[in-house]
């Protein structure tokens, strides 16, 4: 996720801070939630199962990702970091190190950055395959993530986008995933609006949630990552637009409650 330097400086103004933005008007808990509580409720199993299974064949992949991380740069080979998960629980995600140890000693808590410097040669090839995405299958192993989700946030930035965001904290009634709609159908964020955005298709996803959607973005994924064409791409699986996404919450509720939700008009 990259940033610009105006919402660098707002992260770095606000996790300083455990404070959130005070609230002038709310929507209601229930438009949150799954409509469909029966997959929420057997999604764990679906997600040990297939999690289990994508982890033991990409484990030798992992092993040699993690070799050739150790050879290339010093520090360890995983890189551990608190992050968001289920209803607010803090976990550890595990990723393969794309930086250079210790990169954030000197800049705090801030998202990383499409030519980040901070970034390992061998790292930024990491990025671009998203084999350092791979050690999050244990995590989805472990219960802590789904391989379909919200992008997992850490507690440092989501507690500053809370400010911008006031519902932010509403895309945890789901456990945050590997891949998702917000990841695949947006580009990295650089301003508040794009946070916004991202988080209104993360709000469609958990009220939506169900097999055949799962299915869609599981497609979607695999062929993302194998660079397939896009064309042929969209026409099979068809995942809802950003604009798409405004529309169908519209639809279910009424443009002044989409505004509200993440937070673009004042009470």
């Amino acid at each position: 996720m990259s940033i610009d330097a105006n919402m660098t400086d707002h992260l770095r103004e606000h996790t300083s801070s455990s404070d959130a933005r005070p609230e002038s008007f709310t929507v209601p808990d229930e438009f949150f939630r799954p409509k469909f509580q029966w997959y929420v409720t057997i999604r764990p199993l679906l997600d040990f199962f297939f999690g289990l299974i994508m982890l033991i064949c990409l484990t030798p992949v992992i092993l040699a990702a993690g070799i050739a991380v150790k050879l290339t740069s010093t520090g360890p080979i995983f890189y551990c970091q608190t992050r968001l998960g289920r209803h607010g629980r803090p976990f550890t995600m595990f990723k393969l190190r794309s930086m250079v140890h210790n990169a954030e000693t000197l800049t705090g808590p801030i998202w990383a950055t499409q030519d980040d410097p901070r970034t390992t040669r061998f790292g930024r090839f990491l990025r671009d395959t998203h084999i350092d995405e791979f050690p999050q299958l244990l995590n989805v192993v472990l219960g802590q993530m789904s391989l379909i989700g919200p992008r997992p946030e850490r507690p440092e930035i989501a507690r500053a986008l809370k400010w911008e965001v006031p519902h932010f904290d509403q895309r945890l009634q789901v456990r945050p995933g590997i891949t998702g709609l917000a990841q695949l159908m947006l580009p990295p964020d650089s301003t508040i609006e794009d946070v916004r955005t991202k988080f209104l298709s993360d709000i469609c996803y958990i009220r939506e949630v169900n097999p055949w959607l799962d299915l869609r973005v599981c497609l979607y994924t695999f062929f993302y990552l194998t660079k397939a064409s896009w064309h042929g791409v969209r026409l099979l699986v068809s995942l809802p637009s950003p604009k798409r996404v405004e529309q169908k919450l519209a639809a279910d509720s009424d443009p002044e409650t989409v505004s509200m939700i993440c937070g673009r008009v004042d009470g």
